[in-house]
């Protein structure tokens, strides 16, 4: 009898440990639970924080657009038939406080580097811009360039722009770039930028060369959306992109090569160099002798002294200018932990009214 009773008292001992064990997982795995869902809760909250903070600093950089714009149209409304580096717009780049972050900003001109989609076929080319008058007032220099193709067969018909670019990539004495790779790099470019499939000069590419690559694509047959997609044209390397970088830039949708020789940075003459066809002392001592409110108009360009020193064709005064519609912002903004960054490309249009264009969304 005892011995059953002390079988029937350990068992009630191991049930009771089992109903013991039992709630001890049950709790941990009420605890698990509730962890995760208390996680999944303070992720969700802290990605919609972020998205407000991100929205937030997107509005400030919308901001900062906003009041280039004024910017643009006090500057030339004070001086509407002239751009240069002492007004407003040129300053440096700013930094504006503002609550819980900062906004800072840049104005650059983008007719003070070589538009690469100058090399399009819709360009003007040497023979064309030759046959047109010079023009000093505003007006004409806004007018849009003529529409040409240039001949894909060895024509002697050579854009402007091509031969700047040339003599551009020639100039920044680049280790292993002669003459015939930048006449090879200026041939890929024009076969890019065109829309037929005829390899032009010997260091063309087209769709067949692009299409043989490991990872194979096709030739864009149409303007260039950014500087960066050099990187995709045969025969341009990361040297030479890096070199080139500070020298030019790109008009979405827009052949026009028109060069304010008002903003041409000093601290860089080897594009005026290309631009002249010059020497580097020649387009230095030209560069030092303009004046910080520049010229009022091309006429004073040209008497110059220092140029007398360079044979001008009439070509390459067509390419000049005192004036620009085109400006690129750099803004970013910061609001708490959130970041923004954002390129704008304005254009001055004939009243003096601002127009975005392009809008870029990241650093670049």
């Amino acid at each position: 009898m005892s011995l059953s009773l002390s079988l029937f008292s350990l068992q009630q001992k191991n049930q009771r440990g089992v109903a013991l064990i039992t709630v001890m997982l049950i709790v941990a795995l009420v605890s698990i639970i509730a962890a995760q869902m208390t996680t999944r809760l303070q992720t969700q909250m802290q990605r919609s924080t972020n998205i407000i903070f991100n929205q937030q600093a997107y509005w400030y950089a919308l901001g900062a657009e906003a009041f280039t714009k004024r910017v643009l149209i006090k500057a030339f409304k004070d001086e509407p038939e002239v751009t240069h580096l002492e007004q407003i717009w040129a300053e440096e780049g700013s930094n504006y406080p503002v609550d819980f972050g900062e906004i800072s900003g840049e104005i650059s001109d983008l007719q003070s580097c070589l538009n690469l989609n100058a090399l399009h076929p819709k360009a003007k080319t040497k023979d064309e811009a030759a046959n047109n008058s010079s023009s000093s007032s505003k007006s004409a220099s806004k007018t849009p360039s003529a529409t040409a193709s240039k001949s894909k067969t060895g024509s002697d018909k050579q854009l402007p722009a091509a031969t700047v670019l040339e003599g551009l990539i020639i100039n920044l004495n680049i280790e292993g770039i002669g003459n015939f790779e930048a006449e090879a790099m200026v041939n890929a470019l024009t076969d890019w930028l065109d829309s037929n499939d005829m390899i032009t000069g010997s260091g063309g590419a087209e769709d067949n060369d692009y299409a043989s690559r490991e990872f194979p694509y096709l030739a864009a047959n149409s303007y260039l959306g950014s500087v960066n997609e050099l990187r995709l044209i045969e025969h341009f390397t990361p040297a030479v992109i890096l070199a080139l970088t500070p020298y030019v830039c790109v008009l979405p949708q827009n052949a026009q090569h028109l060069i304010n020789i008002n903003t041409l940075d000093a601290e860089k003459p080897e594009l005026l160099q290309a631009l002249l066809d010059s020497s580097l002392e020649d387009a230095q001592e030209i560069l030092s002798s303009r004046d910080s409110s520049g010229y009022e108009n091309l006429e004073d360009f040209y008497a110059l002294p220092e140029l007398s020193k360079v044979n001008m064709e009439k070509w390459q005064k067509e390419q000049f200018v005192v004036d620009s519609d085109y400006f690129k912002l750099k803004a970013s903004a910061r609001f708490n932990n959130s970041y923004f960054s954002m390129s704008s490309i304005m254009k001055v249009n004939d009243t003096q009214q601002i127009q975005i264009i392009s809008r870029t969304i990241g650093r670049n």
